[in-house]
C-alpha cells in the first residue's frame, strides 16, 4: 500500500465511523437524559478496547494487515446499516449494540493503520506521517462529520447512518488490490503470542511509563466525554448542532496543530513536548469545570487541549513505532490500547454516576486529579535521558540483527 492510498482510505473510513459517533449519544439523549444511561452508551462502547484489543495485535502480526483493515471497514458498514434501518426504534439496547460494534471495528482499524505507516514511510517521517492520519482520523473529518451529524439528526438520524454506511463501502472499495507486507506464520499458541507482545511493552521502561500516564488521562478523558453531551447542552446551553460545532471545535485543534508538530516535536524533543502537552490536559479540565456559560469559551479551550493532545498522541505512537521490532509492532500497538484505555468504561462510568450525584460539573474536577497523576508520571519517568537510552537500546537491536 502506497502512503496516498493509506490517507485516502483514513478519510473514507473516519468519515463513516465520525458520523455514527457522533449521532450515538445524540440518538441516547432522544431516548433518555439520566446522564448513567447516557454514559452507558460511551461505557459499552469502550469496551472492546479492554476486551479485544490484544487479540487484534495477534491477528494484525499474523494477517495482512492490509486485509485486517478492511475488515474493520466492513465491521463498519454492517453497523451502520443496522442503525440505518432500525434507529432510536430499537431503543437503548440498539445503541449499546451498535456501540460496541462500531468501536470492534476501530479496534481492528487503528491497530492495522499504525502498524502499516512504518511500511510506507521512513523512520524520519513518522512523526509527520502519524500526525497526518491523526489529523484525518480525529482531525479534517471531524471538523466536517459532527456539524453535518448534528444537522442531520435534526431531520432524520436516517441520514446520518446511510451516510456512514456509504463511507464505510467507499473505504472498502479503496482496499481492494492493496496490499502491505506478507503475513508472519506463526506455530505459537495466540495467548503466548499476546504474552510476547505485552512482555516486551512492559518491560520497555519507556513504553510502559507512556501506556500508564495514557490509562490515567483516557479515564479522565472519557468520564468527561461520556457525559459532555449533557454538559453542552444542560451547562452550556447549546442543541445538537451546536453540540456538532463544539465537537468540531476539538478538530480545529488538530488541524491547526498539525502543521506546527513536526516543528515542534523536532525543535523540543519527545520528552518536553510530552510534558507540556499534559500540562495542558490538566488545565483543560480545570477551564471546562470552572466555564461560563458561553459556548465560545468552551469551544476555545477545547480547541487549546486537543491541539497539545495531538502532540501527545504523536509522540506516543511514533516511541512505540520507534522502539518497538518490526515483527511485533501490531501486538505491541494494541497492547498499549488495551492496558492504556482499558480503563476507559470504567472512566465513562465512574463519570456517569458522579455526574448523576453530584452535577456535571464534578466530573471535571475529577479528571483534573486523574491527569494530575497523568502529568507526575510524564514529568519523572518521559525524561530526555529516558528518550537516549531507549535510542540507544533500539540501535544495539538493529545492529544485532
Amino acid at each position: 500500500m502506497t502512503w496516498g492510498r493509506l490517507q485516502a482510505v483514513a478519510i473514507s473510513g473516519a468519515a463513516g465511523q465520525g458520523l455514527l459517533l457522533t449521532l450515538l449519544p445524540l440518538l441516547a439523549v432522544s431516548i433518555t437524559t439520566d446522564p448513567a444511561a447516557v454514559s452507558l452508551v460511551n461505557v459499552v462502547g469502550q469496551l472492546p478496547w479492554l476486551l479485544f484489543s490484544l487479540f487484534a495485535g495477534v491477528l494484525i502480526d499474523r494477517a495482512r494487515r492490509t486485509a485486517v483493515l478492511g475488515w474493520s471497514f466492513a465491521v463498519l458498514a454492517v453497523s451502520a446499516l443496522a442503525l440505518a434501518a432500525i434507529g432510536e426504534r430499537g431503543g437503548l439496547p440498539l445503541l449499546l449494540a451498535v456501540a460496541f460494534v462500531v468501536t470492534s471495528a476501530q479496534v481492528l482499524g487503528d491497530g492495522a493503520s499504525g502498524a502499516l505507516v512504518p511500511e510506507v514511510v521512513g523512520p524520519d517521517r513518522l512523526a509527520s506521517a502519524n500526525a497526518r492520519l491523526m489529523v484525518i482520523e480525529q482531525g479534517v473529518v471531524r471538523f466536517v462529520v459532527p456539524p453535518l451529524a448534528g444537522f442531520a439528526v435534526g431531520v432524520g438520524t436516517g441520514y446520518a447512518a446511510w451516510g456512514a454506511l456509504v463511507c464505510a463501502l467507499l473505504a472498502l472499495a479503496m482496499m481492494r488490490g492493496t496490499a502491505s507486507a506478507p503475513a508472519t506464520p506463526s506455530g505459537q499458541n495466540p495467548v503466548r503470542d499476546i504474552a510476547e507482545g505485552l512482555k516486551y511493552l512492559v518491560g520497555t521502561r519507556l513504553l510502559l511509563a507512556i501506556s500508564v500516564a495514557v490509562a490515567l488521562g483516557s479515564f479522565a478523558s472519557s468520564a468527561e466525554f461520556g457525559i459532555f453531551v449533557l454538559y453542552a447542552m444542560q451547562e452550556i446551553g447549546v442543541d445538537e448542532f451546536g453540540y456538532g460545532v463544539l465537537l468540531a471545535c476539538t478538530s480545529a485543534g488538530w488541524v491547526a496543530m498539525s502543521f506546527f508538530v513536526d516543528a515542534i516535536v523536532r525543535r523540543l524533543g519527545y520528552s518536553w513536548s510530552m510534558r507540556l502537552a499534559q500540562v495542558a490536559m490538566v488545565l483543560s479540565a480545570v477551564a471546562l469545570a470552572l466555564a461560563p456559560r458561553s459556548p465560545a469559551f468552551v469551544g476555545v479551550v477545547m480547541f487549546l487541549n486537543t491541539a497539545l493532545v495531538l502532540i501527545w498522541n504523536v509522540c506516543s505512537q511514533s516511541s512505540r513505532q520507534r522502539f518497538t521490532p518490526r515483527r511485533l509492532l501490531g501486538r505491541v500497538l494494541t497492547g498499549h490500547r488495551a492496558l492504556a484505555w482499558g480503563l476507559n468504561p470504567l472512566g465513562a462510568l465512574a463519570g456517569g454516576l458522579l455526574a448523576a450525584q453530584a452535577g456535571l460539573r464534578s466530573v471535571y474536577w475529577m479528571a483534573a486529579v486523574v491527569q494530575v497523576g497523568a502529568l507526575a508520571v510524564a514529568w519523572f519517568a518521559l525524561s530526555p535521558k529516558a528518550f537516549r537510552e531507549a535510542e540507544d537500546a533500539a540501535a544495539a537491536r538493529a545492529v544485532a540483527v
